[in-house]
């Protein structure tokens, strides 16, 4: 089974973009800083996530750099060649629900 549950915060405003073809979902990036608990200094993963459609434009509306969401969905990971002929592996959390867990001006 392949499910992610993450706490954190946005490390900056969702990256919203539309196709330029009909039918086409959008699509929103995103990094969330999550907290490692069993570390004694204050370090955290940060976490590339992105969502489609009309999760897309949810996130575009209501999420702002800050603010704390908890989010579920699956790892997706991928392979390309850059442009100097590298190949780059990227991981993702492809988000299928958000939910605010508290806004940035509130206590922790």
């Amino acid at each position: 089974m392949n499910k992610v549950v993450l706490i954190g915060r946005l490390t900056r405003d969702p990256d919203v973009r539309y196709p330029q073809n009909e039918g086409g979902k959008s699509v929103a990036r995103y990094t969330l800083a999550v907290d490692r608990n069993n570390s004694s200094d204050d370090s955290a993963d940060f976490i590339s996530c992105v969502t489609f459609g009309k999760s897309a434009e949810f996130v575009e509306k209501y999420l702002h750099k800050g603010d704390k969401v908890a989010v579920s969905g699956r790892i997706s990971t991928g392979k390309y060649t850059n442009k100097d002929g590298q190949d780059i592996y990227t991981t993702d959390v492809i988000v299928e629900s958000h939910e605010f867990a508290q806004s940035k001006n509130s206590d922790k």
